[in-house]
């Protein structure tokens, strides 16, 4: 127990120490060029307001331990929008001022070592190039986060995606399920959206229709708001959902659970239902989130295990868990697909080389997309997306965004997913 509550403690000093040391840099940057652009009239006036901007981003990010107070303002919401794409995007502009000015001290250097005593002298047109290229590298992150912000952030997607099913009946061949998750409602995700969202599942036909967890961020999200336009969602065979992280943080899985009851959905918490369509049947199962790190001092046991005795054996097994890391227990259990969420895709994906990256690597293998184990196999090891007897797993990139409004390269996504004999 100490030793969890000191890892956290020393995580939050080492990420405010860097939050400080981005915010000096760019604060002293601003200062100085205030004191030598501005005439004497202007200084104090402009100082004055940079040091009130200061204050105002320290207290919008602290508004959640303040009691939301600034959020409670006319223009609040604006300010610690404003906030968080600055912190973020602040960050990535001082590494990309930094390495421009690495290359122009690499580019003096060697020029400083060819022969003749020119080489040694001050290049002017060197140093303007160098200027203009560190505002421009600086100035990109900025412009990449208000366009992922103000464009992309709720440009939904549709996902097609056949999933190859092991020993599927002939009769579920083509079934449909229409899948979304990370709703994430609150200030940048308004009813109107999850409701829009709705309406295009529905217009994909579906005949089952699931929604994989988090419909809220933090505590006093309207609940009830979002679990009422999710109700929008049509399919012959109902609408079912899961609960996610964010739900448990709230305290709100039990109220998730009666709102989706009282909507006419069901909301499967360590249960299962046996579903029949064309004739045939399959077992939807569906768990709350799936701790995979310690709590309270105690590291937690398998995954999955209040579902091991619902999982059947005559028919094919169907899974909602929202955290996508619960997989590997699921294919060794013999699951034949999960669907999950949680990992928003990263919402920010960066192509390098033919590589993709993103910060949901950090937590987890299944970033977004389809995946495959080899079903019951504890040393299974992730492969492509194809062949027989593999158990399936398909993450969703979600409709919500959270710490920071944006998204670049990882749009909201809506799914349907059609069942496919492997």
């Amino acid at each position: 127990m100490f030793a969890l509550i000191l890892a956290r403690v020393l995580f939050l000093a080492l990420f405010l120490a860097v939050v400080y040391a981005v915010q000096r840099f760019w604060f002293v940057r601003a200062w100085s060029w205030i004191g030598t652009r501005a005439s004497s009239d202007w200084r104090y006036g402009l100082q004055a307001g940079l040091i009130a901007l200061a204050i105002a981003i320290f207290a919008s990010l602290l508004d959640p331990l303040l009691g939301h107070i600034v959020s409670r303002v006319g223009f609040g919401t604006t300010l610690i929008t404003v906030s968080r794409l600055w912190v973020m995007t602040s960050f990535f502009a001082l590494l990309a001022v930094e390495s421009v000015g690495a290359i122009e001290w690499v580019a003096n250097a060697l020029a400083r070592l060819r022969p003749g005593s020119a080489a040694l002298e001050f290049d002017p047109s060197r140093r303007t190039f160098f200027q203009y290229a560190a505002g421009l590298a600086g100035s990109l992150p900025f412009l990449a986060a208000t366009y992922g912000f103000a464009s992309t952030r709720l440009r939904y997607t549709i996902e097609r995606v056949d999933v190859p099913i092991a020993n599927l009946p002939n009769e579920l061949d083509g079934l449909r399920i229409a899948q979304l998750s990370d709703i994430h409602i609150g200030d940048y995700m308004p009813p109107d959206e999850i409701a829009r969202a709705a309406e295009m599942a529905n217009e994909l036909g579906p005949d089952l229709a699931v929604v994989t967890g988090d419909f809220v961020s933090s505590v006093g999200d309207p609940l009830e708001a979002c679990i009422t336009e999710l109700s929008r969602l049509q399919a012959p065979l109902g609408v079912w959902g899961c609960n996610g992280n964010h739900e448990i943080y709230a305290g709100v899985e039990d109220e998730a659970d009666r709102l989706f009851h009282q909507k006419g959905m069901r909301l499967l918490r360590a249960r299962n239902a046996v579903i029949e369509h064309n004739g045939a049947s399959f077992n939807l199962l569906g768990v709350d989130y799936q701790r995979d790190h310690m709590v309270s001092g105690e590291r937690p046991g398998p995954m999955l295990e209040e579902v091991e005795h619902l999982i059947r054996h005559d028919m094919p097994n169907i899974l909602l868990s929202h955290n996508p890391n619960s997989f590997h227990r699921a294919a060794e259990l013999g699951i034949e697909l999960s669907l999950a969420g949680h990992t928003h895709g990263g919402q920010v994906r960066v192509e390098i080389v033919d590589h993709s990256v993103s910060p949901a690597r950090l937590i987890t293998p299944f970033v977004a997309g389809l995946y495959t184990l080899p079903m019951a196999n504890g040393q299974a090891h992730t492969t492509a997306a194809n062949g027989s007897h593999k158990a399936a797993l398909y993450v969703n990139r979600g409709l919500g965004t959270l710490g920071f409004p944006v998204r670049l390269g990882v749009p909201p996504e809506i799914t349907l997913l059609t069942l496919r004999r492997a």
